[in-house]
């Protein structure tokens, strides 16, 4: 049994995690802002603890002797809406502090432990590329220079300072995260429930996408997988363009997919952050494979027919 500290445990990705890992007989706590409201809906036994996500307190104690130190929080980068948020310069403000304050207090938090974790688990995305049209990326690629690519990559070096405590740190560099419960595809299914399904621009940009049971089995297999250090891809194997995950969806609800929303359409409504749906990367989870890791959905249509039968 080992001590998992997860911070953005009530997300969509930590609420499955926290839940799976106790069920493997981990002792877990979450950080929270809001402990009191979220206690209630976690599993049995998990603790929940206050933290302002941005200075070291009393959950400090927590991370002292934990083995496992779980950085998923920040704040979404697309809203709850059909249509991303704009991104003011207050949104990506929010964003970026989000995620560099939890970050940096959980350095601090390790730097201060008499016993620190063994690995540190560090959430970024796969936006961390940029825009990358149809060429094939790995974990070896440079970063883009969007706004995406910067936000990851000081995302991803504001807990570098660990490795120089001893602490391995695996970066998982999440894509589209397939769930019922929340994230992109309850936004898509709408329409296309309507019969109004398609696809963003062109349909040619890559959506690097994973589903969320392979995303909680890839996060326990890095944490689990003492050789798994820096960066890694979490995506399926097989990455779809926004015209085929169209296709897709449309198969798996048995409805058409024949209505194509223009990207002037969306740049206009969505601004700037219309990128997240008008760009995209072919990701590949080159080093997840090396490491040996079996994916259970590699594929688009099999991965949306199972979540298509859970959300009937």
């Amino acid at each position: 049994m080992k001590r998992v500290v997860v911070s953005g445990g009530t997300g969509l990705i930590g609420r499955d995690l926290v839940a799976r890992l106790t069920a493997d007989g981990h002792e877990i706590v979450v950080l929270s802002r809001n402990p009191q409201k979220y206690r209630s809906a976690l599993p049995q036994g998990v603790s929940a603890v206050f933290w302002d996500a941005r200075t070291v307190g009393e959950w400090a104690q927590m991370v002292d002797g934990s083995d496992v130190v779980i950085n998923l929080a920040g704040e979404s980068l697309s809203g709850d809406g059909f249509l991303p948020d704009r991104w003011t310069a207050e949104k990506k403000r929010r964003i970026r502090d989000s995620r560099v304050f939890a970050g940096s207090a959980i350095v601090e938090a390790i730097k201060i432990a008499g016993k620190k974790p063994e690995v540190l688990i560090q959430a970024s995305a796969v936006g961390y590329y940029g825009p990358r049209a149809g060429e094939w990326v790995d974990e070896s690629e440079e970063p883009g220079n969007d706004f995406l690519a910067a936000l990851c990559v000081e995302w991803e070096a504001v807990t570098e300072p660990v490795e120089a405590l001893g602490v391995r740190r695996v970066i998982s560099r999440l894509g589209l995260v397939l769930s019922n419960d929340g994230g992109a595809l309850p936004r898509l299914l709408l329409p296309a429930k309507l019969f109004a399904g398609g696809y963003f621009g062109n349909g040619r940009q890559y959506w690097p996408w994973i589903h969320i049971d392979d995303s909680i089995r890839a996060l326990r297999f890095l944490m689990e997988n003492g050789s798994a250090k820096g960066p890694f891809n979490l995506v399926a194997p097989h990455p779809a363009t926004s015209r085929e995950f169209g296709q897709a969806l449309g198969r798996a609800l048995s409805r058409p997919s024949i209505m194509p929303v223009p990207s002037f359409a969306m740049r206009l409504l969505a601004g700037e952050a219309a990128t997240t749906v008008l760009d995209g990367q072919r990701a590949a989870p080159r080093k997840l494979d090396e490491l040996g890791f079996v994916f259970r959905f590699p594929e688009l249509d099999a991965a949306l027919l199972d979540l298509a039968r859970d959300g009937a």
